[in-house]
């Protein structure tokens, strides 16, 4: 995708995202910024700051769990290399716990593909199962939202025991929710 193309799509998935009722009445969003050939999310994240959402931004952890941060614009993100993994884009202010998840009205969820059970399939850190079986253990039931290219949407993708369908995922065309979520 050129640089354009790339801007074009993120902005796409950001007008799909924003569309959400879920995302219309939430006070706090957990998401995430977008790195290598994610769908882009810096549109999104300053659509919702500008509602006046609290946006809660993931930062890995030694042991691949996630702490969180507040996103208060462009200026609030700092680069980290973790080892040889891929550099993240993170909050470079105030760590808020593992747990400031639990707060969160909706989790936007990375993935690699999601199926037509819901059941997303994620980079195989696990971090974001850290994530889930968390909001689980604190008897919190955010709405579970991934963002992906249209072309991610497929039949089938593998699952554990431990994994949970995500409520709907957004892509740069539209919207697909899924009720056994």
């Amino acid at each position: 995708m050129t640089p354009d193309d790339a801007d074009a799509t993120g902005r796409a998935l950001a007008e799909r995202a924003l569309e959400l009722p879920e995302l219309a009445r939430a006070r706090t969003v957990a998401a995430y910024v977008s790195v290598g050939s994610e769908p882009g999310t810096r549109a999104l994240l300053d659509a919702l700051r500008a509602r006046s959402v609290r946006v809660l931004l993931p930062a890995l952890l030694p042991d691949n769990d996630l702490d969180w941060g507040e996103y208060t614009g462009p200026d609030s993100l700092a680069r980290v290399q973790h080892g040889r993994k891929t550099a993240l884009f993170e909050p470079a202010g105030a760590r808020l716990g593992p747990d400031a998840v639990t707060g969160a009205d909706v989790v936007l969820l990375p993935g690699l593909a999601v199926d037509a059970r819901g059941m997303r399939l994620g980079r195989g850190g696990g971090s974001y199962d850290r994530v889930l079986a968390r909001l689980e253990r604190a008897g919190v039931r955010p709405r579970l939202v991934v963002l992906l290219y249209d072309t991610e949407v497929v039949a089938h993708v593998p699952a554990e025991a431990h994994d949970k369908p995500v409520h709907a995922v957004v892509t740069p065309s539209g919207v697909r929710r899924f009720p056994g979520a």
